[in-house]
């Protein structure tokens, strides 16, 4: 179980992160995207990677544990980066709410809360860590295809750019990484 979560895990890394390194200490556009989105896209690869690498190895135990009964598991944390992708995803590319398919799969972990606290418990860590790498590899296709004049634009409702947007969704995931490794350093031994 062990060689196969971090066969998962790397798998996850070289599928998605073939812009980062751990040593990584410099933001440089990724490869195949426009100077400001391939920055943006270093950005976010980073911190997910960072994230991973906090994970990885969690006993089913440990990715279960709940610290009080208003706190989240880190699985569902996880799900929670992953759902707000997907919600950013349809903002941002297709200037529209989730749908209702979308909302079906995706709302428990966008909302968290006790129905999250309830629903995301019972797998390894690396399921969540495999539908957050799914939604990514969503995320990066459709930035390849978008540009920077598109990154400065307004999303539906002039509220913010895009560009805005997508540095919300890497705020919100360093808001998360600090949470998952407070839950860490609470975990049982």
């Amino acid at each position: 179980m062990k060689n196969q979560l971090k066969l998962s895990l790397i798998f996850s890394l070289l599928i998605v992160s073939t812009t980062f390194t751990f040593g990584q200490a410099t933001i440089s556009p990724a490869k195949g995207f426009d100077h400001d989105i391939g920055n943006m896209v270093s950005m976010l690869e980073n911190l997910r990677a960072r994230i991973i690498r906090s994970v990885e190895g969690l006993n089913q135990e440990q990715t279960d544990f709940l610290l009080d009964e208003k706190a989240n598991r880190i699985g569902a944390m996880i799900m929670h980066l992953a759902a707000t992708e997907v919600y950013y995803q349809a903002y941002t590319f297709e200037d529209r709410e989730m749908n209702e398919e979308e909302k079906a799969k995706w709302g428990v972990a966008l909302s968290l809360g006790d129905e999250a606290r309830e629903e995301f418990t019972g797998k390894p860590i690396s399921n969540y860590l495999d539908e957050w790498t799914k939604v990514r590899v969503k995320t990066q296709e459709l930035l390849k295809e978008k540009d920077d004049k598109w990154f400065s634009k307004k999303t539906k409702g002039g509220q913010m750019n895009n560009q805005f947007a997508w540095f919300h969704v890497m705020e919100h995931q360093a808001n998360h990484m600090g949470q998952i490794n407070m839950l860490r350093s609470r975990l049982p031994k």
